[in-house]
């Protein structure tokens, strides 16, 4: 039996108009501290993001969606923050913002597979 790990995660969500509060989620954050996990997946629905807001500048949310996975990468492609260790580079990923790009409150859960998991949560929560 595989051994099970705690994890935390986080949702990404594009908010277009912050003033309006509405938001699409277009990715999930993951972090395992115990097997060293930390990743990203992000996807943009392009078609619903113009249907909110057809205004939004589609090639700068995507931009900075981009560091996400990055940083969780780590290493000088991520600049300074890269440096830091993992679960630091979690917690600067998660803190609370109120950009157009936001991480929804930190999740907790248990698994023996991060990567299974990180997949698991993507179909739940961002895919349509």
């Amino acid at each position: 039996m595989r051994a099970e790990y705690t994890y935390d995660y986080a949702i990404i969500r594009v908010v277009p108009r912050v003033d309006r509060g509405e938001q699409i989620n277009v990715g999930v954050i993951l972090s395992c501290a115990d097997s060293d996990f930390l990743d990203a997946r992000i996807e943009l629905d392009e078609a619903l993001l113009r249907a909110v807001d057809p205004a939004i500048d589609l090639a700068a949310v995507r931009a900075n969606l981009d560091v996400i996975p990055a940083v969780c990468r780590g290493g000088a492609p991520a600049g300074a923050i890269g440096e830091l260790p993992a679960r630091a580079r979690f917690r600067w990923l998660v803190a609370p913002r109120s950009t157009i790009i936001q991480p929804s409150p930190v999740h907790t859960g248990r698994t023996s597979d991060p990567e299974a998991c990180l997949e698991h949560l993507m179909e739940r929560i961002v895919r349509r």
